[in-house]
């Protein structure tokens, strides 16, 4: 099995704290700069499983990496560098404490919910009469809280945030706005992929200056649900299931094995057949996605390359 990194313990210049999500591991530098490392760890029902994927932090980071050059005209982001392929450094930012989730279609978290007999996620109606994978009459946007770690991320409704205070309305009008300006520009290029964007998420923070900016991933098979866009129509008229580019096949998998992160459930084995199965479904979404020849870095000594990569960047730059 190839080498994957799960856990980090640099010690860059000038720096100040260490923040571990769910798979990315974030550095401030000074109270200035955030260094992100996106690690192989994959998370699946609020719960990072316990076997790293090779490639994965590469393939989300260069992924996202790509989408923030491909949107920064419409909505300004964080990103600054990328001095090693699982590496981004961009501008210190408060997050807010929202996901904004944007579902275009009725699929995964939205058709579960459905199907229990629910006509409205988190207070946005979903109209009667649709089957899994039907697309919306108009793209919904169903907002989650951001949890802590060890917590799971939960609905909220654009009415709870706002009483709660977790966000202004005035900030709250502007997520809203690039929101959907973000989604706008992700269907199209996805399209031109012959894909269709199915649903994602975005994350914002605001600059030390007062801007809001996006941050952390974009339009990633880990954010982000793909359908191939040919045969869609069909697959849909003739009640098949619809041929993804996203995390739900380890989703699926999941579920099939027992598990849905529910107290009590044991994750199943991940053996070393289905850890490279993952690693080969991943590059195929690189692949699929941009349109491009994935090429994998160096991996033998991965920690090693990273603090290289980083230390050099910041020390030309300081």
């Amino acid at each position: 099995m190839s080498n994957t990194i799960t856990t980090t313990d640099f010690n860059f210049p000038n720096q100040k704290s260490v923040y571990r999500g769910k798979v990315r591991e974030v550095y401030n530098i000074n109270d200035d700069l955030l260094v992100m490392v996106a690690t192989d760890r994959l998370s699946a029902f609020d719960v990072v499983l316990p076997k790293g994927i090779p490639y994965k932090g590469q393939i989300l980071n260069q992924i996202a990496t790509k989408f923030m050059e491909l949107t920064q005209d419409i909505v300004p982001n964080w990103l600054i560098a990328t001095p090693d392929p699982n590496v981004a450094v961009g501008h210190l930012c408060e997050p807010f404490k929202v996901e904004m989730v944007i579902r275009g279609y009725l699929s995964g978290h939205a058709a579960r919910e459905y199907a229990l007999g629910k006509r409205e996620l988190c207070g946005v109606a979903m109209p009667e009469g649709l089957k899994e994978n039907d697309r919306f009459p108009e793209p919904i946007i169903t907002p989650t809280t951001k949890a802590d770690n060890g917590e799971h991320d939960e609905d909220i409704s654009r009415e709870a945030i706002l009483s709660k205070g977790i966000v202004t309305e005035a900030d709250y009008l502007v997520l809203e706005k690039y929101t959907r300006a973000l989604y706008q520009r992700g269907t199209e290029i996805a399209a031109s992929s012959g894909l269709i964007l199915v649903d994602t998420k975005y994350e914002f923070g605001k600059t030390k200056d007062g801007v809001i900016v996006l941050i952390d991933e974009i339009h990633t098979p880990d954010s982000s649900r793909y359908f191939y866009a040919d045969g869609y129509q069909e697959r849909q008229d003739n009640g098949q299931e619809q041929k993804q580019l996203s995390k739900e096949f380890v989703r699926r998998w999941l579920i099939e094995n027992g598990f849905q992160g529910l107290d009590g459930q044991q994750i199943p084995e991940m053996t070393e057949e289905y850890i490279e199965s993952v690693s080969e479904r991943y590059i195929e979404l690189y692949e699929n996605i941009l349109g491009e020849k994935f090429v994998k870095a160096d991996i033998t000594q991965i920690d090693a390359r990273i603090a290289k990569n980083v230390n050099e960047y910041l020390s030309a730059k300081s």
